[in-house]
């Protein structure tokens, strides 16, 4: 690693948690650790997977449900290699049929032929996470285009009922996921969900875990499918303002600085076109490149990546998807090394209990490197344990030329990535103009995003 020399515009301080006050709102313990994983994936398999649709409409037969080589251990062991660290499988989508063989729906895997109705997806997955290491998540749809209580109040009490079996049969849970939609059921009535109920569910059973929705409320959707958050991404957000289905959710998506509750936009995205497999779409897989890209604008956001895996007919995830998902992986790999590693002072410890300061008079930081480095992008974290402090900031970057190129950007947050032109970086300058607080960096990295050709991913 060739030798950094860095200059800071004011004095490092080596700071600690202690002496600083939190900028409210601040995450929680479990919300903290969701954030620290980063990205998981998304298993959607179920009936549509069958149908070959995206929405099933309930009238599906069990009998359609029947995988000729269902094998949750290739999930996990894919997930695995693919450096994800969970797992969220949908054991009910808005059709109504259940992957597990629950007591409160006659739609469910116990009428399908597939192992003569005495499978459960949901245990042979829980079985295979604990295998790898991985943690398992749980999207349980509240729409039931199936269920003939729903529109009642009684559908309120067997969706909970769910729940429960969900929660208290399969071992730990981290995440449990609500979809925001909601239709018309079979007797053509939409159901008023009991939310208070459902979060209360998991509160009792999985107090660990996060749950997820429109609102949350522990961590919230980013506002849109295609793989990106924005340039601001608040954690904080007005979550009593806004509810699963919310028709003006776009007003919120970018939280609020003057957010009352912590709850963190999470980055959902398929590595296909559609949620569910399409045997048409086995050459429509997202390239490594693309993911690397999505991973960049999503976790260098401010957000956490759920990634997307359509399981197909046979109960496996297919040959084109998990080849994307290795080269993915190994673009990590090379992608984020970080080229200012080796370096003393709270930045670049690695230590989140460690902070560099900014003041009123100095917030800035200078780095200049002895020998001028290919660079394209720059990371920075704050410390969010004691909340989210970073309006606005700007980089100042100058390649070996003397060229220089500024960039502005909104907030920081968990983590941020600012992407560029790729260049023989000589220096670079950060400065902070706008906070709420004051400023706290933990951590500052360098890295050289490639693409599969071992070219620069930001030309």
């Amino acid at each position: 690693m060739k030798k950094v020399l860095l200059f800071l515009s004011l004095l490092s301080m080596s700071v600690y948690a202690q002496q600083f006050k939190p900028v409210y709102p601040i995450p929680s313990a479990k919300q903290l650790a969701w954030s620290e994983l980063e990205y998981y994936g998304f298993i959607h398999f179920n009936m549509n997977t069958f149908t070959n649709v995206e929405w099933g409409e309930g009238k599906e037969s069990p009998s359609s449900f029947n995988p000729t080589a269902l094998d949750c251990n290739q999930w996990a062991r894919i997930a695995k290699m693919a450096g994800m660290k969970g797992l969220i499988l949908t054991a009910k989508h808005h059709d109504g049929f259940a992957l597990y063989p629950s007591k409160y729906t006659s739609h469910s895997v116990a009428k399908s032929p597939w192992k003569n109705g005495k499978g459960d997806v949901v245990k042979e997955l829980s079985a295979a996470c604990k295998k790898y290491g991985l943690k398992l998540g749980i999207y349980l749809s509240p729409w039931d285009r199936f269920h003939p209580a729903y529109g009642t109040d009684e559908y309120n009490q067997v969706y909970a009922k769910m729940q429960e079996e969900l929660l208290t049969q399969y071992g730990p849970i981290f995440e449990f996921w609500y979809d925001g939609a909601n239709g018309e059921g079979p007797n053509g009535k939409k159901q008023v969900y009991d939310w208070p109920l459902f979060h209360s569910m998991v509160n009792k059973y999985q107090p660990n875990a996060v749950q997820f929705s429109d609102a949350g409320p522990d961590i919230r959707w980013v506002g849109n499918e295609r793989g990106f958050a924005y340039d601001t991404m608040w954690s904080p957000i007005l979550r009593d303002k806004i509810y699963p289905g919310c028709p003006d959710f776009d007003n919120y998506r970018n939280g609020q600085e003057n957010g009352t509750h912590w709850v963190s936009p999470e980055v959902d995205v398929s590595i296909r076109p559609g949620w569910y497999y399409h045997p048409d779409q086995d050459d429509k897989v997202k390239s490594p490149d693309s993911l690397l890209k999505i991973y960049a604008a999503s976790v260098g956001r401010n957000a956490n990546l759920l990634l997307n895996i359509p399981v197909d007919t046979r109960g496996l995830i297919h040959e084109n998807d998990s080849a994307s998902l290795m080269g993915f992986a190994q673009l990590r790999a090379k992608s984020l090394v970080n080229l200012l590693k080796g370096k003393t002072g709270p930045l670049f410890d690695g230590n989140k209990s460690t902070y560099w300061m900014a003041t009123e008079k100095n917030n800035q930081i200078n780095v200049t490197l002895k020998t001028a480095e290919k660079i394209n992008t720059l990371m920075l974290q704050e410390p969010i344990a004691l909340g989210q402090r970073v309006r606005s900031f700007e980089v100042e970057l100058e390649d070996e030329a003397g060229n220089k190129e500024l960039i502005k950007a909104g907030t920081i947050g968990h983590k941020r990535m600012i992407t560029f032109k790729e260049r023989k970086l000589k220096s670079f300058q950060i400065r902070f103009t706008g906070s709420r607080g004051p400023v706290l960096i933990s951590n500052l990295e360098a890295y050289r995003f490639i693409s599969t050709r071992n070219e620069p991913l930001f030309q």
